[in-house]
């Protein structure tokens, strides 16, 4: 077993940087002093593929756990994503099949792998027990909370006073979850802040089966990249942590200035003395612009290297603030030479549909070898060798 540290330093930052809530907080901390190491969980449904950097807030307090000594332990909810979550939902999620879980967590370890040390990390899968337990067992299960109990949350109450129906399988989500605590024996739980509810509940479901209750430590949502909702693959504001470099750089460089901070916060090692100075600048007037460079190259780095985020930021300057183009441009193949523009931006997938199509070109968002087409009717006339661009960021070279 490793040494465990006990820190103070080190567990009061655990314990308030990027923390929103911590229950119970004066028991973890002497647990965290205690030396004994505790068992960390820390859970994920494959609802949508690839990790984003919302998902590094809680991923990164897990490494601080782990920094310390602390066993972590990171559920992948293969069984419980057939359900989905009901957490800030208006309605039931789709139901997931098995391959489409499948294909969804296919490199979830590798996204994960880089924030924590997934060699010392114990990986777990909830089909583990809920595939291998009968009905018997999850009536059992069912007497660890109460029907009140569970529609008294905020969400399932907005969607009863609206009308719509609450499934039986969203009711038990919340128990499922606990019941994930009594099987790996968890001495505390971390999740974002909107998951409180499904935490406290794996403290009843623990201790109606007579262990031990866990600890809670919730952090911050991480707001996306349209600085309104919280980052989502559904929404579309997220940053992938497998993005490329430069997309990944580019779209930091997107977010509304007033997340600059938070996202320093939560996403990156800087001090507390450094986000103090940072936002003492920016009170100042300082260019904002400056600082989003350098979160950019911060995060970058964390999930590439050093010479990467280099690279990425040397190819901003050089598209935004030159007005040049990419030196690395992709290209797109068609087979004939001449095409509907709107049709083409479906086809490249640079518009979700035909009407967002022709809503981008009659706003003068796309050019062609660096003309503005307006008419959203425009059918081109292709050689070969044409830069379509759309937007600032992307540009696509055609090849017939």
């Amino acid at each position: 077993m490793p040494k465990i540290k006990t820190d103070k330093n080190l567990i009061k930052e655990l314990l308030t940087r990027g923390v929103e809530k911590v229950v119970e907080k004066k028991h973890l901390k002497d647990a965290l002093l205690s030396g004994k190491q505790l068992r960390v969980k820390f859970g994920i449904d494959p609802t949508a593929p690839d990790l984003h950097l919302g998902h590094s807030v809680p991923l990164r307090k897990l490494k601080q756990f782990q920094d310390l000594g602390h066993k972590v332990i990171l559920i992948f909810g293969d069984f419980t994503a057939k359900i989905g979550d009901p957490t800030g939902r208006n309605k039931e999620r789709k139901p997931l099949s098995d391959k489409e879980i499948k294909h969804n967590m296919k490199d979830y370890l590798d996204h994960a792998s880089g924030v924590i040390d997934i060699k010392k990390a114990e990986i777990r899968y909830n089909s583990e027990w809920f595939k291998k337990e009968g009905l018997s067992d999850i009536l059992v299960l069912t007497r660890a909370g109460s029907l009140q109990q569970i529609l008294k949350r905020a969400d399932f109450k907005k969607r009863i006073d609206q009308g719509s129906d609450i499934t039986m399988t969203e009711v038990l989500y919340p128990l499922l979850q606990g019941y994930d605590s009594v099987k790996v024996k968890a001495d505390v739980e971390i999740g974002g802040a909107d998951q409180l509810f499904n935490l406290l509940m794996g403290r009843r479901v623990q201790r109606y089966y007579n262990l031990p209750e866990q600890d809670i430590l919730t952090v911050p949502l991480l707001v996306g990249t349209d600085g309104e909702k919280k980052m989502s693959k559904s929404v579309g504001n997220y940053i992938s942590l497998s993005e490329n470099p430069s997309s990944m750089f580019g779209k930091i460089m997107s977010i509304p200035d007033e997340l600059i901070l938070n996202y320093f916060e939560l996403c990156t090692d800087i001090s507390e003395q450094e986000l103090k100075d940072i936002a003492n600048k920016m009170n100042k007037g300082e260019n904002p612009r400056d600082f989003k460079i350098m979160l950019g190259e911060k995060i970058v780095s964390m999930y590439h290297s050093e010479k990467e985020a280099q690279k990425a930021k040397d190819e901003f300057i050089k598209v935004f603030s030159k007005k040049q183009r990419p030196t690395d441009i992709p290209e797109y193949k068609i087979l004939t030479k001449s095409a509907i523009l709107a049709n083409l931006l479906v086809d490249i997938k640079f518009a979700k549909s035909k009407s967002e199509a022709r809503r981008l070109i009659k706003q003068g968002g796309v050019k062609l070898n660096d003309e503005v087409i307006k008419d959203e009717k425009a059918e081109v006339n292709l050689k070969g060798g044409e830069i379509l661009q759309v937007g600032k960021r992307r540009f696509i070279k055609i090849k017939i």
